[in-house]
């Protein structure tokens, strides 16, 4: 790894389910990661309907910045990364309502509504993203608030407003809400018009790697000091995508948490009639790269499933030894479609997976780590399936899949994905989405020289982390 300097950041990654504060340290020949915050985060169900407690989220936040420089008084900035599509709404720049939570089922009638406007085929030749319920044209079409506000900010963008007091709209996590016109990379004009959106609801894009401001007010006061907010990937899985050590022209990735987002980077757009069939997206990366993937449920099955289990038991389940066991449940293992929708809210897992199967003519598993190995091989068989199809989209051998996220420690769906992918899978770093967001800013503030690409960001990855791999097994 070749630097010209050094530093530390601050990186904020905020998941579906938790967020954490990072700090990280870049300099000749080391790439070093430190948490020095980690707090929940979750649906909150309030009169109108579920939201992010986003209010206690800032607190978090800002107190996970505070211990991080009173660790480290040398960061240079802060990175801000999150999930995509849900936002918060100003008016006057105070926030309106705390920000709805994509899984809430109001977004039905923002379907409706959208396509009754304009039918999905000719919305994906516009936005070039596959059809979800919850994306953010059709929460805006849902949302009565949206014509009192001002200002939306995804969440990421609204984290950084009430920090710098920057309204802007990082250009990865733009392209997820559906609002962006795929070919030119900038809001659809035509588009909000027929949606009947304010232009002016929508702040100007900015690049990955721009600065934002820096802290002012009661954040500088709070943590001590008037840090730089640039702007990196602020889609997590932006971020994630800039640490996949890909050495391959023909990987696959997929970045593996709640969801799993499983796909190839293009320099250009596919919006193919049958990549729309397909379900596939078009969504913007760092460096003007195009993440063409599809959404697949992921560990989120896993999670919600583990949790109904520790509620019928009132004790915690060490997920481990449950994954451990559930390695040797080979026996006729049932599989179901892991992008149901009936799967995607929160409630009884494990009760809703078994009306799937006994739809599907299959024997439920009767045992909790056969009920695990039944999950963990569709959330593979969907992966499986995704990867195949993005080869066959884009005309691509691909020859090896990374595995990056949380999900490339799950060692059993790392070894059924390549067991069902018919190809080797390459798991780690774990840390993917934080590190992505690190090099982000280490290369805005020139730590890795002035000519640093995605290649030389993704070197230091590689140099600095050895993933672990995994061959299918022929007889699996």
């Amino acid at each position: 790894m070749t630097h010209t300097a050094g530093g530390a950041v601050a990186a904020v990654d905020l998941g579906a389910t938790s967020g954490r504060v990072m700090i990280g340290r870049v300099s000749a020949g080391a790439l070093e990661l430190e948490q020095v915050a980690r707090f929940p985060n979750g649906p909150v169900q309030r009169a109108d309907g579920l939201h992010w407690d986003f209010t206690a989220l800032y607190e978090h936040i800002v107190a996970g910045l505070t211990e991080a420089l009173r660790r480290e008084p040398s960061i240079a900035s802060i990175g801000i990364d999150s999930w995509a599509v849900d936002y918060g709404l100003l008016r006057d720049g105070e926030m309106v309502t705390e920000p709805f939570h994509y899984r809430d089922d109001r977004t039905a009638v923002g379907v409706e509504r959208v396509h009754d406007e304009l039918p999905f085929a000719d919305l994906y030749r516009r936005n070039g993203l596959q059809f979800l319920p919850f994306n953010t044209l059709y929460q805006f079409a849902a949302d009565s608030k949206v014509a009192g506000a001002d200002r939306a900010l995804l969440i990421p963008d609204l984290v950084a407003y009430l920090l710098t007091g920057a309204q802007i709209a990082e250009r990865t996590n733009a392209s997820t809400t559906g609002l962006v016109n795929v070919r030119i990379g900038e809001w659809d004009a035509d588009l909000l018009e027929r949606l009947n959106i304010s232009a002016e609801l929508l702040p100007a894009l900015v690049e990955p790697g721009a600065s934002v401001g820096r802290l002012r007010g009661d954040a500088e006061e709070r943590v001590g000091a008037p840090l730089e907010v640039i702007a990196v990937g602020s889609h997590d899985t932006a971020s994630a995508i800039v640490a996949v050590p890909m050495t391959s022209p023909n990987a696959a990735y997929i970045s593996c948490g709640t969801w799993g987002l499983v796909g190839v980077e293009l320099d250009h757009p596919v919006i193919s009639d049958a990549a729309r069939a397909a379900n596939f997206t078009n969504e913007g990366g760092v460096d003007g790269r195009v993440r063409f993937l599809h959404n697949v449920t992921g560990l989120w099955l896993l999670s919600e499933a583990v949790r109904t289990w520790e509620q019928e038991d009132g004790s915690s389940i060490h997920l481990p030894e449950l994954l451990d066991a559930a390695s040797f449940a080979t026996t006729d293992v049932p599989t179901f479609d892991a992008n149901d929708p009936r799967l995607a809210a929160p409630g009884d897992m494990p009760a809703r997976i078994a009306e799937l199967l006994r739809e599907g003519g299959q024997t439920v598993p009767k045992t909790r780590e056969a009920f695990t190995r039944t999950i963990v091989e569709s959330i593979a068989k969907a992966f499986a399936d995704a990867v195949h199809t993005a080869a066959a989209l884009t005309d691509r051998a691909i020859d090896v899949v990374h595995i990056v996220g949380g999900g490339s420690l799950n060692r059993l769906l790392c070894q059924t994905t390549a067991d069902r992918a018919g190809m080797p899978v390459l798991a780690g770093p774990v840390e993917a989405t934080a590190i992505g967001n690190v090099l982000v800013q280490a290369r805005a503030h020139g730590w890795f020289g002035p000519d640093a690409t995605l290649e030389t960001l993704r070197a230091a990855v590689a140099s600095e982390f050895s993933p672990v791999r995994y061959e299918p097994r022929g007889d699996a």
